[in-house]
């Protein structure tokens, strides 16, 4: 009993390892009572509670980027996970208001070098950069803090939601005391039907609207907000999100990022504190 109760064990590690942190494990019993884990489900599995695994590694930084994005000493480009800090002055994009100051409080943050990187479930993001938690020797976590001084916008993409409360929290907090980003007149919330009117807008926005209508497609749902702009949730993510109809006919507030196709705008939501039920 104990050789299999250790055999349990061990490969229930091995799964979580295999697929970083917080990965499911399923535990199925087939009609000969016979016990089996798995980190796919099958019928009639049932699904083990995560385990975190909250390893810490140290390293050292050799240069800050900008307020979301540092350069370790090993040449390894960390963004940080949860958060989207204003753009600053490049070769191909000029200063966002704040990006700056993000910046430099983050390089002051930094400025001994040293940092604790702890990876959530996606370790790597589209452009092979590193995906990671902040944080300094004293346990002071960085993400959050950059959130809460209102230096950088709340931005969850799953599957990496390990912080995702703490992160949201954080958020809530510098908007009601309107701190940094949300002290500005840039932040003010747009009107859909202004849109509509022919006023082109980019990047980071705050739109007003009432969703009155709700359509699928093979990859995405839709919240139609008007015959000029939509609300676009990937099907994958879904499970994240309660029964759309809970948005039709409110007044919504969508924050995230705006593209446009000629005269249309669509906005791609991942995670649903984008998206505020204002009644």
């Amino acid at each position: 009993m104990r050789l299999l109760l250790l055999r349990t064990v061990i490969l229930i590690s091995l799964l979580l390892q295999a697929n970083f942190v917080g990965a499911d494990v399923f535990r199925h019993i087939d009609e000969q009572g016979h016990i089996s884990y798995s980190d796919k489900p099958s019928p009639n599995a049932r699904r083990i509670k995560s385990i975190p695994q909250n390893y810490r590694y140290k390293a050292q930084v050799k240069r800050v980027i900008d307020g979301d994005t540092i350069v370790l000493e090993n040449g390894e480009r960390i963004r940080l996970i949860g958060l989207n800090a204003p753009e600053i002055e490049s070769r191909y994009r000029q200063n966002e208001q704040g990006g700056p100051l993000a910046k430099h409080w983050l390089q002051k943050k930094l400025q001994q070098g040293t940092v604790f990187l702890e990876y959530d479930r996606q370790k790597k993001d589209k452009y092979g950069r590193s995906l990671a938690h902040l944080f300094l020797a004293d346990g002071s976590h960085l993400n959050q803090q950059l959130i809460r001084q209102g230096l950088a916008r709340l931005s969850l993409i799953p599957p990496n939601l390990h912080y995702a409360d703490v992160l949201i929290k954080a958020g809530q907090e510098a908007e009601v005391n309107k701190r940094g980003l949300w002290a500005e007149e840039h932040l003010k919330l747009i009107k859909v039907a202004h849109l509509s009117g022919g006023k082109s807008v980019s990047g980071w926005q705050r739109f007003l609207a009432t969703a009155n209508q709700i359509t699928e497609s093979r990859k995405y749902y839709r919240l139609i907000l008007s015959k000029d702009v939509d609300v676009r949730m990937a099907k994958k993510n879904m499970v994240l999100f309660p029964d759309l109809e809970t948005y039709r006919d409110k007044k919504l507030e969508i924050r995230g990022w705006a593209s446009r196709t000629q005269h249309h705008y669509s906005i791609l939501i991942q995670h649903p504190s984008a998206i505020i039920v204002l009644n």
